[in-house]
């Protein structure tokens, strides 16, 4: 049967704008929006459709304006950045040969709706290439939908599944629920689940309208309100089907690409794999990759690494075998033993690595060479394995030598997998997920995927393929065992591929190597064994506080209706919208992206001077999400197998080298409130131990006076007094005994606000005086602290000049934005720009010395890391062995980093965290 693909160019435009970070080429000039249409046009070219066309908005009203003058009124106009990137997109997909439709008066919608009765009638299958809800009416047996970009496809029973009606009841769904985006009024509070109850209960629009009288309590009330404009609603909402189209169905078939445009085109927007694509089926290769080209260049102006580094030619016709031999085992372990690097994985029930089991495990020793060992499948008639305990049993001593080398992506995972079963993997020599990190930290993501994409042009399978997703997905032990080979067995070969690929490009640069090196490979064994540890929590302790949090939030409930005049849902934004800038008349200062007065955090911070409702509301809020998050949150993850919490620590989400963690995140555990503050008391030690809490003092201050070398401020550490008061001294030009509280706390102010690029705007806003007041602070600042004005002015003249920035052990940060159009984004990378350094060396000092108290841990069994929060360590410690522990862990948190002011770490005791601080 032939087969008709109709693109929905305009929702993809939007969508690919959102759904992508801002991405720009070089010359600054937008690309994210291109790059995914162009991505989706390539996997549209490879399917070689019998007729396609891409269809776009035309400028201009349609027919659905004269027929109700608010439709779309509320959505805000195009980004400049957005609409910068729709003529090219229009040549882009022109010269890659498709047929392009603009019709005036009506949307794409209606032309893809033609269109797509047209070739039904003709028995023609239909794609519908979209990710807009509203073509879901035209679905049937014959159309479907296609969303290229979560690779999902709708067809009937799909339409069923996601929205509980029949496609033809979308559009009198769609009348119901409305559309605040197209701004299609509809019924008062109903939202999807009411109207397709209504419509499984009357069929239609009309006999629900017929019916309205029998439809009880406030909902009844607003559909009766609705009543006169819902016919209204369902004509703006149904899609025509008899636009006059200018030329035939048959008519819409690929043209020849326009081939030396094309690579105009990509190469100008930097798109190298499309580039490359083309090149390879044209057979007209340039004699070097245009990445080469633009390597040093890339480096200098945009931030983004030079790639060009070759790697080896990636031929996936790899050899993967399933084992399931004790002989085809034995022919492994041979393998392994010579092997100069082994590549490993495993396969489990679960991403939770603390709750997860062993299905199985896959091995690489060249590229392209592979096996996947199968330990754990039991779905009906699988075939016979070989014994989990004995495979890992023959394992334990290649997993356990040191001078065997193995490499890993996100190999902490697999590392505290194996320790499940008594296995203490050594000898870790290199990480994938790492080396892209320390390549280039802002590149890509670092997951498997992301990286065979970026660095190998190579699409691996995804768990979704061989599992499903949603409700749907089953667990890795049901896989088939030939489906879950190729997919394991491929995880182990790409690993080792990507360290090929990526292992050059570190050893080019000897800082970088040196922090992968001696900084995020050693520090992997350190994370795994502080998850495996996990730390005791107090469960009736939590329980305590949340009732006492509740407590606390009715009497905010209470106070907020007292002043607000009424009762009133403190969760329901639009209540709170109502009750703020309709009743109350308060200013609207941040507004959604609707248009709508925001109810934020940031908004209702801007009012809190104009009302006392929006703190009481912002205190609400506060309490809430501490009770949401932490202490009803924390019981409920305590390990049945260890009694304990288990976060995950993760090396490679931050760019700028910090540690971060999740599930639970103890980073954000608020501290500047006494509430935020008592969730540490539930963080406690067994009998017999206490908690011992070592911080950095002031480290990143630290840093800007060692990079800057000012001499006031090394002057005012190496002093040892309170530098927030000596600064004041010397902004204020007083003696240090003289400098009032609130002088102290605008030196404070400036000394952390400065590393984060503070504004005077931003200053007299935190200290509550005006723009002038603050102005003239921060020059008497820089008056007496000449050396941190010139460092950073240097810093932001380098951070142009090679588009990164470094920390004190060689790390770079990349910014991609330093050249964007956009002010807003260029004055963001010039703040990161000079923040990073001193973030960045901060991690990477408190990432060395949880390398150096782990080393001098491990002999005993005394002492435990537990945590690491920002730039603090937080142990475990037996009663008997506080004294010693505390000096040492001292010792080696300050000798982490030799710097031009002495690192200063306090370090306190007590039977919980709080306590300890």
């Amino acid at each position: 049967m032939a087969k008709l693909i109709l693109i929905d160019g305009s929702s993809y435009l939007y969508r690919a704008f959102h759904a992508l970070p801002p991405l720009s080429n070089s010359q600054g000039e937008p690309t994210g929006a291109l790059f995914g249409i162009v991505n989706m046009l390539r996997a549209t070219l490879k399917a070689k459709p019998d007729y396609v066309a891409f269809v776009s908005d035309a400028p201009g009203p349609t027919f659905r304006n004269e027929l109700y003058d608010q439709y779309k009124a509320n959505r805000p106009p195009m980004p400049d950045d957005l609409r910068a990137q729709v003529d090219p997109m229009l040549a882009i997909v022109g010269a890659l040969g498709f047929p392009i439709l603009r019709i005036s008066g009506v949307e794409a919608d209606d032309v893809i709706g033609t269109l797509a009765e047209q070739a039904h009638a003709q028995g023609i299958e239909v794609e519908i290439s979209t990710g807009d809800k509203d073509l879901a009416q035209l679905v049937r047996p014959g159309i479907t939908l296609v969303n290229t970009m979560t690779n999902t496809t709708t067809d009937t029973a799909g339409v069923v599944d996601k929205f509980g009606v029949k496609p033809e009841q979308i559009v009198d769904f769609l009348a119901l629920t409305g559309d605040s985006i197209d701004n299609v009024p509809g019924v008062t509070k109903c939202g999807p689940k009411t109207a397709a109850k209504w419509l499984a209960e009357y069929g239609t629009l009309d006999n629900v309208m017929a019916n309205a009288d029998k439809i009880g309590g406030k909902i009844g009330e607003y559909l009766r309100e609705a009543l006169p404009r819902l016919p209204l609603s369902r004509e703006l909402v149904t899609i025509k089907t008899d636009v006059p189209l200018d030329q035939p169905l048959t008519a819409l078939t690929l043209q020849e690409r326009h081939v030396e445009q094309l690579r105009e085109l990509f190469t100008r927007y930097e798109f190298k794999a499309a580039l490359k694509e083309l090149d390879n089926e044209t057979g007209t290769a340039p004699a070097r990759d245009p990445g080469d080209a633009q390597a040093s260049h890339d480096s200098a102006t945009t931030g983004r690494a030079p790639d060009a580094l070759p790697h080896p030619a990636l031929d996936m016709q790899g050899h993967y075998e399933l084992v399931t031999t004790q002989a085809q085992f034995d022919a492994w372990l041979d393998q392994i033993a010579t092997a100069p690097l082994v590549a490993f994985d495993t396969e489990t029930t679960s991403i939770d690595a603390m709750q997860a089991d062993i299905v199985g495990l896959s091995l690489s020793v060249e590229v392209g060479k592979a096996c996947y060992v199968p330990l754990g499948h039991d779905y009906p008639g699988a075939p016979a394995q070989l014994p989990r305990d004995q495979v890992l049993a023959a394992l334990k001593p290649f997993f356990e030598d040191v001078r065997r080398p193995k490499l890993g992506q996100h190999a902490k995972y697999d590392m505290n997998i194996l320790s499940h079963y008594g296995i203490a993997v050594q000898g870790l020599q290199h990480d994938s997920m790492l080396e892209s990190y320390v390549w280039n930290a802002t590149a890509t993501r670092h997951d498997m995927d992301s990286l065979a994409r970026k660095y190998l042009d190579y699409e691996t399978i995804k768990y979704e393929q061989v599992a499903g997703k949603g409700a749907k997905q089953i667990s890795f032990s049901q896989v088939d065992l030939d489906t879950a080979c190729r997919y394991a067995a491929e995880d182990a070969d790409i690993t080792l591929r990507l360290h090929h690929a990526l292992w050059p490009k570190l050893e080019s640069i000897p800082a970088l190597r040196s922090v992968y090196e001696h900084i995020e490979i050693p520090l992997v064994p350190v994370l795994a064994a502080m998850e495996q540890r996990g730390v005791l929590i107090d469960v009736n302790e939590l329980r305590k506080q949340s009732q006492q949090l509740g407590k606390r939030m009715l009497e905010l409930q209470r106070e907020s209706w007292k002043v607000a005049g009424r009762e009133f849902n403190l969760d329901s934004p639009k209540q709170l919208q109502a009750i703020l800038f309709d009743e109350l008349g308060l200013p609207a200062k941040l507004k959604t992206p609707t248009g709508q007065p925001s109810t934020n955090e940031e908004a209702l911070d801007a009012i809190a001077d104009d009302h006392p409702l929006p703190r009481l509301i912002l205190d609400y809020r506060g309490l809430a999400k501490l009770r949401s998050t932490y202490t009803d949150k924390l019981a409920d993850m305590v390990n049945p197998r260890t009694g304990r919490v288990h976060t995950s620590y993760h090396q490679g989400a931050v760019a700028t080298g910090r540690i971060s963690s999740s599930d639970p995140n103890l980073q954000n555990i608020p501290v500047r409130t006494e509430e935020g503050r008592r969730i540490r008391q539930a963080f406690v030690a067994p009998a017999g131990w206490v908690v011992l809490a070592a911080d950095y003092s002031q480290i990143e201050l630290r840093i800007m006076a060692h990079l800057s070398g000012d001499e006031g401020l090394l002057k005012a550490f190496h002093e040892g007094g309170d530098v927030h008061r000596a600064t004041a001294a010397e902004v204020f030009g007083l003696k240090p005994e003289e400098v009032s509280a609130n002088q102290r706390r605008a030196a404070k102010a400036i000394n952390f606000g400065l590393m984060y690029g503070m504004s005077a705007f931003g200053l007299a806003r935190q200290l509550g005086v005006d723009r002038g007041e603050a102005s003239d602070y921060m020059a008497r600042y820089f008056a007496r602290y000449p050396g941190v004005r010139a460092f950073m002015d240097a810093t932001r003249e380098q951070a142009h000049r090679d588009g990164y920035v470094e920390t004190l052990f060689g790390r770079r940060l990349y910014l991609e934005n330093l050249t964007a159009r956009n002010q807003a984004l260029r004055a963001g990378a010039e703040r990161a720009a000079v923040n990073a350094p001193m973030q960045g060396t901060a991690a990477d000092i408190i990432k060395r010395a949880m390398i150096a108290v782990h080393a001098w841990l491990h002999p005993r069994d005394d002492a435990h890391l537990l945590m690491q929060v920002h730039d603090e360590l937080v142990l475990e410690v037996r009663e008997d062995a506080v004294e010693a522990v505390r000096a040492g862990v001292i010792e080696r948190m300050s000798g982490a980093a030799t710097l031009a002011v002495p690192l200063l770490v306090e370090a306190g005791v007590g039977k919980n965290w709080d306590e300890a601080h």
